[in-house]
């Protein structure tokens, strides 16, 4: 593909940030500019700067073929029906795991009628960690995957707290203690006049904390306890055809932004492959996300 791939990044937090360095280093793509709402003057500058329009409007951006979505989970659905009505693909990072499958279903209507493709939950953890256990599952069919999260911030858990009413500033961490099984620790920062308990119960409430051991700890200044870091350790024992025993694992450690911009990108290239329609990574062929002509990776990978 000689023609480059023409994006806009929507949103400008930890992701949107990372998006705009790992758009830049693709040389498939062409970052057209950043849809910040609402605007923030001192951003525009610094990107002003590179050369990136910030702008306040996708209308203001011509000839965008993929907008990545680098928004907060619950913004998401109302985005991406807009961005795949304007005939525009939509990737995301969508993290409620409960609701993802109902969410691709509803999209896959809208960009079917559109002739534009969503990528949903193009992150890790729904994303990439998703297409390993699908390997794990095919490789070893009877037995039982284990995904541990952490130590390390949860983006979709801090996002959640933070719109919270009574709630400043906010950061979720997630810690292992095996099995699957996990601990959210969650720092918050409250606005002058808040009442701590009821933003207690508030985040225990909340699907993203209602199924996990959660523990709620005020704090003076979130922004001294804010690291970018995380990880998983997935593992999988069981039985391939009548041999048992087998055990598989996956683990590492990341920047948790930077990882899931690269992964948005690989999902914006991979999108332009498809049909239309809404897809999760599971369901695009893997080659789909990588640059480069067909044959030489597969003479590259195999």
């Amino acid at each position: 593909m000689n023609e480059k791939i023409k994006v806009a990044v929507i949103g400008y937090g930890n992701v949107g940030r990372m998006a705009v360095e790992a758009l830049q280093s693709a040389t498939d793509m062409e970052l057209l500019g950043v849809v910040q709402q609402p605007y923030c003057s001192d951003s525009a500058r610094l990107l002003a700067a590179r050369d990136i329009k910030m702008v306040q409007s996708l209308d203001q951006l011509s000839g965008v073929q993929v907008a990545l979505l680098c928004i907060p989970t619950r913004a998401v659905p109302s985005m991406a029906r807009e961005i795949l009505s304007l005939g525009i693909n939509s990737i995301d990072c969508y993290d409620i795991h409960g609701q993802l499958a109902d969410l691709r279903l509803e999209l896959d209507e809208i960009a079917m009628v559109n002739h534009s493709v969503a990528v949903i939950s193009a992150g890790w953890d729904p994303g990439t960690d998703s297409m390993l256990r699908c390997m794990y599952e095919f490789m070893v069919p009877q037995g039982l995957t284990y995904t541990n999260f952490g130590p390390g911030m949860s983006m979709g858990h801090t996002a959640a707290v933070r719109a919270l009413d009574g709630v400043e500033d906010a950061l979720s961490m997630t810690i292992p203690l095996g099995t699957g099984i996990h601990r959210r620790i969650v720092y918050v920062q409250l606005q002058n006049g808040a009442n701590l308990a009821e933003v207690k119960k508030a985040i225990k409430t909340d699907p993203y904390f209602i199924k996990d051991e959660t523990h709620v700890i005020p704090v003076a200044d979130v922004k001294q306890l804010i690291d970018m870091g995380h990880g998983v350790d997935m593992v999988r024992k069981g039985g391939s055809g009548s041999t048992h025993n087998q055990i598989l694992r996956f683990s590492m450690q990341v920047n948790n932004p930077a990882l899931t911009a690269q992964i948005m990108v690989a999902a914006a290239r991979a999108s332009i492959k498809q049909k239309p329609g809404a897809y999760t990574l599971i369901e695009i062929p893997i080659i789909d996300f990588m640059y480069g002509q067909r044959d030489d990776i597969i003479r590259k990978l195999l």
